[in-house]
């Protein structure tokens, strides 16, 4: 009978440890773990503590962007995948309060969502939140993408899309992936021209939230909307 590799002992107590207490886990170990599924005939350890190292949290090696996950020796296809499924589930986790059509009660609700979908891109992609004469939310819908500092948008996509679900508000909400959430001048003439058009229409524009992978601007809460 083949000896079991090495790592197989270690692995097991670190499945009892988790079953115990998860909490008593080191950031690398839970991460191990996490690698073990989708490379699950290779010691792990070695490739945790690089990708913590590479990105410092655990926040930063699920978030990290494909292309850079690429560059990871160690990192197939399959952890490429999984870590795309990742993001994808939270995600939809975040945008739960849009599938149930949960009251929108302040800009955060609207800004976490748009982080978990949009901060971690490595591309500008704009995006509307609609909501009802109640507030409730509505839509969740892309409206563009673009490139790496700037996204075309028209206010008529917006409308476009705020008549046809029959929207009493929206949201206007972009990502900045050089990770500053703070506005442009562009970012300032485009919000302004959104309300103007919304405006025309009986639309109201409640924000405009642009966010990062961990921080967000809100046009609202600065008193600017």
């Amino acid at each position: 009978m083949a000896d079991k590799p090495h790592y197989h002992g270690h692995r097991q107590r670190l499945k009892e440890r988790l079953t115990q207490d998860s909490s008593q886990l080191a950031d690398y170990e839970l991460l191990e773990l996490l690698l073990a599924h989708v490379i699950p005939r290779r010691d792990t350890k070695p490739l945790a503590k690089e990708l913590l190292s590479r990105y410092e949290t655990l926040r930063g090696v699920l978030l990290a962007r494909p292309e850079e996950l690429s560059d990871v020796k160690g990192l197939g296809p399959s952890a490429e995948i999984f870590f795309t499924l990742f993001k994808e589930i939270r995600a939809r986790v975040e945008e739960e309060p849009a599938r149930k059509r949960e009251i929108l009660s302040h800009p955060s609700k609207a800004a976490h969502m748009a982080m978990s979908r949009l901060g971690h891109l490595s591309t500008e992609e704009f995006w509307v939140v609609l909501v009802d004469a109640k507030n409730r939310l509505i839509g969740w819908e892309r409206i563009t993408s673009g490139t790496v500092n700037e996204t075309a948008v028209y206010p008529r996509e917006l409308i476009a899309k705020a008549l046809q679900r029959k929207a009493a508000s929206c949201i206007m909400v972009h990502n900045h992936p050089g990770g500053d959430p703070r506005p442009s001048r562009l970012d300032d003439e485009l919000t302004e021209r959104m309300q103007r058009a919304c405006h025309e229409v009986g639309v109201r524009l409640l924000d405009h939230i642009i966010v990062t992978d961990d921080d967000y601007y809100s046009y609202q809460m600065q008193g600017q909307l």
